[in-house]
């Protein structure tokens, strides 16, 4: 096991100026499990990749341990990676494919076997040993192709959206079998996917990039509580924080008929996540365009009343999470109120929490 350090290390293509990623620093923990997440493009593959040797660091430096690894061969970083195609060897069986590594390293075939089957044991894949990878389901074989980079027992495990090809249902099992995998193991994990949801439930930081750059780092909770800037608010949490853009004057601004106390002056963002706003009788008048019931939950999804004078940030829709016992009907007109204690506040030009 070991630590990983991103030392301003960036990325930049040919034929391109700006680089696909930006003087990234980030420290992982020995033992951790880190997740990197972002809208597509945002630089987190190539992250991933540089990490693996697959991309060239054009600037700064990656560390595995004590190691400086820039430079380093792929096949010399004591790294295993699982791809988003399992890549497995359709003539070969599952523990042909699992311990096909280890063979080309020189390893006995009884060592191999013993950590073949180990690894089988672990992921719930001894039934299966016998089997080619047509005849397994698609969560069977992405357990094979995490049995294939287990089973080298690496320094790090490098993890690139292996969920994408599952359906939803499966995701969601699979995803939670990775994460107490992952502890039980205790080997450094750097997992990366487009999806925030993932990251929130499976990583023990979650590190946020947008063109590149990396926005904030930080617990699941804390970037849900206090996001760095305006783009981990609205990317962070499902549905997103609605933002609206307003300004303040003497520390004081207006939500529809609500004043509200701002810790910053001129054009700022007020943050309100679905579960912070609340039905009131003289608030923020909203026009009521889509209820989505979910059973235990339902949410409501409308666009501020023309004289509410409120301006959402990229026409998007403010969304309030409702009883579901008692959804408005939709077209009708109805007046909510945030909780001001966990209201969030943005520079609306920096983007910076205020």
């Amino acid at each position: 096991m070991a630590t990983v350090a991103f030392q301003k290390a960036s990325r930049i293509y040919d034929g391109t100026t700006k680089p696909a990623v930006h003087e990234l620093d980030l420290e992982i923990g020995d033992g951790e499990f880190l997740v990197l997440v972002g809208p597509s493009g945002c630089g987190k593959s190539t992250s991933l990749r540089m990490l693996a040797g697959l991309e060239e660091v054009d600037s700064g430096s990656i560390r595995i341990g004590d190691r400086d690894v820039t430079n380093v061969a792929p096949k010399d970083r004591d790294i295993a990676m699982v791809f988003q195609s399992y890549a497995l060897y359709p003539h070969m069986t599952v523990a042909e494919n699992m311990g096909f590594a280890l063979k080309l390293a020189g390893i006995s075939k009884d060592e191999r076997d013993r950590r073949v089957l180990e690894t089988a044991k672990l992921l719930d894949l001894e039934p299966y040993l016998a089997r080619k990878p047509k005849a397994l389901s698609g969560g069977q074989r992405q357990r094979v192709a995490m049995g294939r980079a287990i089973v080298r027992e690496p320094q790090v495990f490098l993890m690139d959206e292996p969920l994408s090809n599952l359906d939803a249902k499966l995701r969601v099992s699979t995803r939670t079998q990775i994460a107490a995998l992952q502890r039980r193991l205790a080997i450094t994990t750097v997992y990366v996917t487009h999806d925030q949801v993932e990251a929130m439930t499976m990583g023990d930081r979650v590190a946020v990039l947008k063109d590149g750059v990396l926005q904030q780092v930080d617990t699941p909770r804390a970037l849900y509580d206090t996001p760095a800037n305006a783009f981990v608010a609205g990317f962070i949490g499902s549905p997103a924080m609605t933002l609206m853009r307003a300004t303040a004057q003497s520390g004081k601004a207006m939500l529809g008929n609500l004043e509200v106390n701002s810790p910053g002056n001129g054009e700022i963002f007020i943050g309100v996540r679905p579960e912070s706003w609340t039905p009131t009788t003289n608030g923020l008048d909203l026009h009521v365009a889509l209820v989505e019931e979910l059973g235990a939950d339902a949410y409501v999804y409308g666009t501020p009343t023309m004289n509410s004078n409120v301006s959402v940030e990229d026409d998007a829709q403010i969304v309030v999470r409702w009883d579901p016992k008692d959804t408005p009907v939709v077209g009708s007109t109805v007046s909510i109120a945030p909780d001001l204690a966990a209201t969030h506040f943005f520079d609306a030009n920096s983007g910076l929490r205020l």
